[in-house]
């Protein structure tokens, strides 16, 4: 069976991302809109409604416009922004947090898609809450390398371009003010009572994230040492296609663009027993993005998650 799928803000780069995977999928039909047509708002609103997915890829006001026009109750919503991830109604998707998640994002018609930065922060810290690792008051601090595409068409020109800033050459710290807009998901979707005190910065490279948690085992609810914590969490990601665990051994290096171009996301455990960090190793366009959308499509419709995804 195909199905018929539409992407709102299909030139954007998470839509020109999501289009790229959608092509190699063996069970969906992308439909576009004549270009003719792309403003006319009723000739969206029959094209939306005619088509079984709906994915958007728009800044927040334009994606709750969209919602609107969509009044067909089979059409299965996948929202890439940051509009509905906080709000009622709406379904989380992230599958490997808990089978409820699961559950829910396989009769959902209202999909919100996770942030990239939050996708890594949430990946470490929701088993911490749910295993009572952590009371829901611990201070979290995190701090989280990105790839320059997660700033859309401008930030890429600006580091692609020949006669670029010098200043461009080193990491960039950014959202200084702790005021990040994925700073609401990642509260409200963990449960904790705070927000993380949260360092987001830009690196030279285009793909890839490694977003990192800091762990204090003295300020623990429930005191683990790295082996017992990196077998918990192995334990609570067991059986997932794309998050696996690793115990790290303390050397090495890691490096954010490791995974670039891939859906899978690695949890990386490192440090000792009184000083742990989480970090969550993801292509932040991948699992950060297009790819936890085609994975939620896939849960949506019934199909395989793995299905036209590396």
């Amino acid at each position: 069976m195909q199905y018929k799928v539409f992407i709102d803000g299909q030139s954007g780069t998470t839509g020109l991302q999501l289009r790229q995977r959608l092509e190699k999928h063996p069970a969906v039909e992308i439909v576009l809109i004549p270009e003719e047509l792309r403003k006319d708002v009723q000739a969206k609103k029959e094209l939306m409604n005619s088509v079984d997915v709906v994915f958007l890829c728009l800044p927040d006001a334009a994606a709750k416009e969209s919602v609107t026009l969509i009044e067909n109750p089979h059409v299965c919503i996948i929202d890439a922004s940051t509009a509905h991830r906080t709000a009622p109604g709406w379904d989380y998707g992230f599958p490997e947090l808990s089978k409820e998640h699961r559950t829910r994002l396989a009769v959902s018609k209202q999909i919100a898609n996770p942030g990239c930065h939050a996708t890594g922060f949430i990946a470490s810290v929701y088993p911490l809450v749910q295993l009572g690792i952590v009371e829901k008051d611990y201070p979290f601090t995190a701090h989280s390398l990105t790839g320059y595409s997660g700033g859309g068409k401008k930030m890429i020109a600006e580091y692609e371009a020949v006669d670029r800033e010098a200043l461009l050459d080193s990491p960039a710290q950014y959202a200084l003010g702790q005021t990040h807009k994925h700073l609401p998901e990642m509260q409200h979707v963990t449960g904790i009572a705070y927000p993380p005190v949260f360092n987001p910065i830009i690196g030279d490279y285009p793909y890839g994230m490694a977003t990192t948690v800091p762990l204090i085992t003295r300020l623990c609810k429930k005191r683990v040492t790295k082996e017992k914590l990196a077998e918990m969490l192995q334990k609570y990601y067991q059986g997932s296609n794309f998050i696996s665990v690793v115990n790290g051994d303390g050397q090495g290096k890691i490096y954010a663009n490791e995974l670039a171009n891939t859906n899978q996301l690695k949890l990386i455990v490192e440090g000792n027993d009184e000083r742990i960090s989480l970090t969550a190793l993801f292509d932040n366009l991948g699992k950060g993005a297009s790819g936890a959308a085609v994975q939620n499509m896939n849960i949506a419709l019934g199909l395989d998650e793995t299905c036209g995804l590396v």
